[in-house]
């Protein structure tokens, strides 16, 4: 096997992978489309079963745009669940006016002192 034959193999290779990869994510598509019945599912399956280069030359073409629409949106939706979290564990999205009230309830319960109570208060404030 020489220089030439191994950059051959690898060629090869790379297009396995690339088709693998291409079959995967368009399997993985058609079964998180909610706009496509059970039995569109069914067929484009079918169809990539039984003639794959085809089908996901098809399917690239026909529901391409589609395809890349919904994983933005996937992807919009999962950095604001992201943020989302992140803002409610960090307390920021609060207002100092509700913390303030928070720590009011809290001193009426007698969960916390008078002292307590205006550390946080000033906390609130400070922020």
């Amino acid at each position: 096997m020489n220089f030439w034959d191994f950059l051959v193999w690898l060629f090869w290779v790379y297009i396995l992978f690339a088709c693998i990869w291409i079959f995967i994510s368009i399997v993985i598509d058609i079964f998180r489309d909610h706009t496509l019945n059970g039995w569109g599912k069914a067929l484009w399956l079918i169809f990539l079963v039984f003639l794959p280069f085809l089908a996901a030359l098809v399917y690239l073409i026909a529901r391409g745009r589609g395809m890349g629409e919904r994983n933005m949106a996937r992807v919009r939706d999962a950095q604001q669940a992201n943020a989302d979290y992140i803002r409610s564990v960090s307390g920021s999205g609060s207002s100092p006016t509700a913390e303030i009230e928070k720590a009011q309830q809290l001193l009426a319960a007698g969960t916390i002192t008078q002292a307590e109570f205006d550390a946080l208060k000033a906390k609130a404030l400070a922020a």
